[in-house]
């Protein structure tokens, strides 16, 4: 059965007291209503539709490169209102599955159990058993435990306010049925809305199935109205991207200390400490060590690499047996080949450094092609821009870079050849040969290091010891 999916996502969000439409809070770095578009997309949907309102410029703008039909619901009358919009680019032989731009964790599985149990002529309805159910609707089940309605919390009883069994709000409904349950919806209620659960009682009365399909958690339908739920919803997340790491094999020395936000593949026997946060597309090879306050983006790590502490990886590549940091920075281009060590408080941007090179202290490699076995001492830095352009240093095999050096790009040095510390290299520097620029060392006889000028300072009156004379 074909299948439409719509998604709600017209809230102001009063109450997380923001200039931000809701939907675009963010959650592990990305938009509330970007974690729901990429659960959808993984059921290929025929089409997807995005209700929007409130901040509806912004919201169409932070999505401006994906492929969503929006729809405008002008007026903020009720969820029944909101996918009434939709209807009309609907064709009556499709399924429609209503989702919420800010029900974020919501699972694949779980929308797919919700189109299978919606299979003509039933419909289906996401329900959770929770143990605090105030604010949520509640799902009322006759003596056979038929569903005979959904109550909201504001036009409930007393005993069905008791009720644990809510509604989580995302149902799948063929759009025929939908279509005109729809326009029966009143608005005679506390909020005076239309609301979309009220279709549960015509259903009722059309003798249509309702299957609940039970969430597999409470954090799966946490909707987030707040910054107390946005993070409890990180929250949330990170337990299950941590549970997740360490079900395909890694160690996480502290699961509620580490932050995933994107996609992260790892071998096996990974060790990752505390604090690291892996942003994007991260790819960790077996029994690569990341060590506590790391910070890994859009990267990816050979196998027994160490990455040590306060180190900052982004947009780069590390091949196998790399040791990297502690307090280095691989910059977005960077590639490192085997067994490379780049150390303290090395920056590496837009280079590529040989096998066995390595690039220990207090260094920085920019726009550079740097050999295999290359050894470059401490303080040396590639003088790679003029103040328009960038130029590139390259570095043959086996040479050695005296510390402290300058070279200033573009310049080649040769292989095996050797930089005299201390230097500045603005020509090649041919092969096997050593190359230095130095001042000639001299010693000032009868030089007399300048002495910082006293002040004397006043006299401490004493105390008198006699009466004065008169």
């Amino acid at each position: 059965m074909p299948l439409s999916v719509v998604i709600l996502a017209a809230g102001v969000g009063k109450r997380m007291n923001s200039d931000l439409p809701k939907v675009l809070q963010r959650l592990a770095g990305k938009p509330l209503l970007a974690h729901v578009l990429a659960t959808a997309r993984r059921l290929t949907p025929d089409n997807i539709f995005v209700v929007y309102g409130h901040g509806g410029g912004e919201v169409q703008a932070a999505f401006e490169h994906e492929h969503i039909d929006w729809v405008l619901q002008s007026e903020q009358l009720g969820t029944g209102h909101a996918v009434m919009q939709a209807m009309p680019m609907i064709p009556d032989d499709h399924l429609v599955l209503v989702l919420y731009g800010d029900v974020p964790l919501i699972r694949v599985d779980t929308l797919r159990a919700l189109v299978r149990a919606a299979q003509p002529p039933a419909i289906s309805l996401l329900s959770a058993n929770v143990a605090a159910p105030e604010g949520l609707g509640r799902i009322v089940r006759d003596e056979d435990g038929t569903i005979c309605a959904i109550v909201e919390q504001k036009d409930a009883t007393h005993a069905q306010r008791s009720i644990h069994e809510v509604n989580a709000g995302l149902m799948a409904i063929p759009a025929q049925r939908l279509r005109a349950w729809l326009l029966d919806l009143r608005s005679d209620n506390a909020q005076h809305e239309f609301y979309l659960t009220d279709v549960v009682a015509a259903a009722v009365s059309a003798r249509v199935p309702i299957n609940a399909v039970m969430a597999s958690s409470e954090s799966e339908i946490l909707g987030v109205n707040d910054r107390i739920q946005l993070a409890q919803a990180e929250t949330a997340y990170r337990r299950e991207r941590a549970r997740e790491l360490m079900l395909a094999g890694a160690t996480l020395v502290d699961p509620e200390r580490i932050d995933v936000r994107g996609h992260v593949r790892v071998g096996r026997d990974v060790s990752i400490d505390v604090n690291a946060v892996l942003v994007g597309e991260v790819k960790l090879g077996e029994r690569v060590r990341i060590g506590p306050n790391c910070i890994i983006r859009d990267s990816e790590i050979g196998a027994d690499t160490e990455v040590n502490a306060n180190s900052i990886i982004e947009e780069a590549r590390v091949a196998e047996h790399c040791v990297i940091g502690p307090f280095a920075r691989l910059r977005p281009g960077t590639v490192l080949e085997s067994k490379v060590h780049v150390g303290n408080f090395v920056e590496v941007k837009n280079s590529h450094i040989g096998a066995s090179a390595k690039a220990n202290h207090l260094s920085y490699l920019g726009d550079s092609d740097v050999g295999s076995g290359v050894n470059v001492g401490a303080g040396t830095v590639t003088c790679n821009y003029d103040g328009v352009n960038k130029w590139r240093t390259v570095i043959e095999d086996g040479a050695f870079i005296g510390s402290g050096s300058m070279l200033v790009a573009p310049v080649r040095i040769g292989a095996q050849a050797t930089v005299g510390a201390g230097s500045t290299i603005s020509a090649d520097a041919p092969a096997g040969k050593l190359t230095l620029t130095r001042a000639k060392q001299t010693t000032v006889e009868g030089w007399t290091r300048p002495a910082k000028r006293i002040e004397a300072l006043p006299k401490a009156q004493g105390k008198a010891t006699s009466k004065p004379k008169r």
